[in-house]
């Protein structure tokens, strides 16, 4: 975050609720681009923020890659789900045993504009199965992607990106799931600002 500073980043990161202790999180976002992780992580950290990522960061980034492989994330091919769904199993309850935080971006890849893309449910749905006593915590994530907009090359300048903690929501007393999921979609939705 102070290599973000020297570039004109500001953060914000807005948390309104109490969030109960010793209870699993199911940290759930929209993604827009990498900027949205590390602050994710530094703000969380209380809670042992564990990402659901793609299987091609598992290598070739120095220190990102050793901690996504050896840190508790779950990595997953997108093109193969024979194994991504064992991967979500075994990660969702690594996640239930040691009341940690997992985080997803159900979107499944970065909006480069900003505009949210719709959810894809199967990810969310393996959570919920494998971390019954979790509290489902959505995050909108705003302005992340103005670091990327010219690409890598160069970095967005003077950027205030802002992170909205909603009110978390307890998986239990949901009984249909797919409400719960356009509910948490619907609430990040409606916090995004272009």
């Amino acid at each position: 975050m102070r290599c973000a500073n020297i570039l004109g980043t500001r953060f914000s990161f807005i948390n309104e609720h109490n969030i109960e202790p010793n209870r699993p999180l199911i940290i759930v976002a929209n993604h827009q681009s990498l900027h949205d992780i590390y602050p994710l992580t530094w703000y969380m950290r209380k809670r042992n923020p564990k990402f659901i990522s793609k299987i091609e960061l598992g290598k070739g980034i120095p220190s990102v890659s050793y901690n996504l492989r050896h840190g508790g994330a779950a990595l997953i091919d997108r093109k193969n789900p024979r194994q991504s769904l064992p991967a979500l199993m075994k990660f969702g309850e690594f996640i239930e045993e040691n009341n940690y935080a997992a985080v997803i971006f159900p979107e499944g890849t970065r909006s480069k504009d900003g505009t949210v893309k719709p959810f894809q449910r199967k990810g969310l749905e393996i959570l919920f199965k494998k971390i019954p006593s979790a509290l489902i915590v959505p995050v909108s994530i705003n302005n992340s992607w103005k670091m990327l907009r010219y690409g890598k090359f160069p970095m967005g300048l003077g950027n205030h990106l802002k992170f909205t903690v909603h009110k978390p929501i307890d998986l239990a007393i949901f009984v249909n799931k797919e409400d719960l999921i356009e509910t948490v979609e619907s609430t990040i939705k409606n916090h995004i600002k272009n």
